[in-house]
């Protein structure tokens, strides 16, 4: 049965994710490094790790299996997920895929290193409805892929 983990602390799609979860009816972890509010539900559970670095990732990493899914958008989180076979996306729709990651974490290594060295500026683009419509379409899609086998 699949489960959806969501890093949850800057997730924006969080009550998409439930929508869908709960019309699949799928369990739903809550990955978190602090309490935060969730809808009541047998489905949803909320976990909340230590404040430790990568807590919530170490948590969810040790936790996902094969055809689960994990909403995330920290790179380096969805490569450890793709190494268990599950499944990654991020908040955007975008999924991650073993032919991706590798390019997605160079690029990551080279914005850290600009942003280190002043040459660009660090900022994250504003979440759009394009972008929540997007991502409602791929966790569908996904979902519906996985049930049909």
């Amino acid at each position: 049965m699949t489960r959806i983990f969501i890093d949850a602390d800057a997730c924006p799609v969080k009550d998409e994710i439930y929508r869908v979860a709960g019309r699949h009816r799928l369990m739903t972890f809550v990955v978190s490094n602090s309490w935060m509010r969730i809808p009541e539900s047998l489905l949803i559970e909320q976990v909340v790790v230590d404040d430790g670095f990568d807590a919530a990732d170490n948590w969810i990493v040790e936790n996902v299996e094969i055809r689960d899914i994990v909403i995330t958008s920290d790179i380096p989180l969805a490569d450890r997920v793709l190494q268990k076979s599950a499944i990654a996306l991020g908040p955007t729709g975008k999924p991650f895929t073993n032919q991706s990651i590798g390019m997605a974490l160079a690029m990551r290594d080279l914005n850290a290193h600009l942003r280190q060295n002043g040459e660009i500026a660090g900022y994250n683009a504003a979440f759009s409805r394009k972008d929540r419509s997007q991502f409602l379409n791929v966790l569908e899609n996904t979902l519906q892929r996985l049930r049909k086998g």
